[in-house]
């Protein structure tokens, strides 16, 4: 799910459309456009949730020092904020419009930050398309087979209300310093634009656990993905367990790397915001 928004940014900061292959995709484009050292474009890609956009995910990201450096480019998701399909929302549809995103931009080579279920996709797009992804990093992420988690269940489950959102949100982060009604309003009212939680409801419909198996990767395609990854993944995540997917991971890719935070739960990225671009800056820089 995507974190609060975070003040410090314009509304809609670098937003585009561009179409392809079938999409009308809605993307934000920012930061430096100087790709210094030969660095390529940092690509954002959002988890899942009701009400999710990339601006919910990374507006924090997109305002922090990262853009001084990098171009950060963040693309709403096949079925999610202002991207907009006729074809059925299913994990290979999201593969490929990511795919094809690329393509549109002529993006040849990037960098990859994928969050929970944008974890999986960068995964697949690792795997699929080596050349094309020089480093990631992937926090809470999903990937790899895991059984359903009470937390994920409720997050897919979800049936708009204010009470339910609240619940959610509190869900997400260790830190209940960091709930409060505005967001629970904000993102309740996301949840229940048009459209939205009809496409949310019916790309993670019952039964759950195969939404995981179908973005999972087997061990063995695992073991072939050979890019650099820093994995990120909060101690106290109640989402996606820290035990059933990053300690796996960090074991079966061969150039991958863990960092815990302490304190923290599925948030990353806002309860550890400072730790979080930090590891960015120094992994992508390095």
């Amino acid at each position: 799910m995507n974190a609060p928004t975070s003040a410090g940014l314009a509304v809609d900061p670098g937003r585009a459309e561009v179409e392809h292959d079938g999409f009308c995709t809605s993307y934000h484009d920012v930061g430096s456009h100087r790709h210094g050292g030969g660095r390529p474009p940092l690509l954002l890609v959002h988890g899942s949730g009701p009400g999710v956009s990339a601006l919910a995910n990374w507006r924090g990201t997109l305002a922090s020092p990262l853009a001084e450096d990098h171009r950060l480019i963040a693309p709403d998701v096949a079925g999610f904020g202002r991207t907009h399909t006729d074809r059925e929302l299913t994990h290979e549809t999201r593969v490929r419009h990511l795919i094809g995103f690329l393509d549109a931009l002529g993006l040849d080579r990037v960098d990859v930050v994928g969050n929970s279920m944008g974890g999986a996709l960068a995964l697949a797009l690792a795997h699929r398309c080596p050349a094309r992804v020089r480093r990631m990093v992937l926090m809470g992420t999903v990937g790899i087979g895991f059984p359903l988690s009470d937390g994920l269940d409720r997050v897919w489950g979800y049936e708009p209300s204010i009470e339910a959102m609240g619940e959610l949100v509190e869900l997400f982060a260790h830190d209940r310093d960091l709930v409060g009604p505005d967001l629970v309003r904000m993102r309740y009212e996301a949840s229940i634009a048009p459209g939205v939680h009809e496409r949310y409801a019916a790309a993670f419909a019952a039964p759950r656990q195969r939404h995981i198996d179908t973005m999972a990767l087997s061990e063995e395609e695992l073991r072939t993905i050979e890019t650099p990854i820093r994995l990120l993944h909060g101690a106290e995540d109640r989402v996606i367990p820290l035990e059933a997917t990053s300690l796996r991971l960090v074991r079966l890719l061969p150039r991958a790397d863990l960092v815990v935070f302490s304190r923290c739960g599925h948030w990353t990225q806002i309860e550890r915001a400072s730790d979080f671009v930090r590891e960015l800056a120094t992994f992508f820089t390095d």
